[in-house]
C-alpha cells in the first residue's frame, strides 16, 4: 500500500533511526525489514524486467526485418518457378495434378 511504501521510502533516507521510525509509526523493526526487503526485490524485479523488454523488442526488431526479407525471396522464387513452369510448356494445373 502507500502507507507502507511511504514508510519505507522515510527509512531508507536515514534522517533517523529505523527504531525511532518504528515506534513513530507503531510497527514492529521486523515488519519494517520485511516491507523494505519486499519493495527492494520487487524494484530488482521491476528493473530486470525492463532490461528483459528491451533486449525483447531489439531482437523483435531484427526478426521483423529478417520476416520481411524472406517474405520477399518467397515470393521471387514463387514468380520464377511460374515463368519456369510456363516455360516448359505446362500449365499451371498440369504441374498440380503430377
Amino acid at each position: 500500500t502507500e502507507e507502507k511504501i511511504r514508510i519505507v521510502l522515510e527509512g531508507l533516507k536515514g534522517e533517523s533511526s529505523i527504531a525511532g521510525l518504528c515506534r513513530r509509526e507503531g510497527i514492529n523493526q521486523n515488519t519494517y525489514y520485511r516491507w523494505s526487503k519486499d519493495f527492494l526485490e520487487a524494484g530488482k524485479k521491476r528493473l530486470r524486467g525492463d532490461t528483459v523488454r528491451e533486449a525483447n523488442t531489439s531482437e523483435v526488431k531484427h526478426l521483423r526485418h529478417q520476416n520481411g526479407h524472406l517474405k520477399q525471396l518467397v515470393a521471387d522464387l514463387s514468380l520464377k518457378n511460374d515463368v519456369l513452369k510456363k516455360s516448359l510448356n505446362g500449365t499451371e494445373s498440369d504441374w498440380e495434378e503430377a
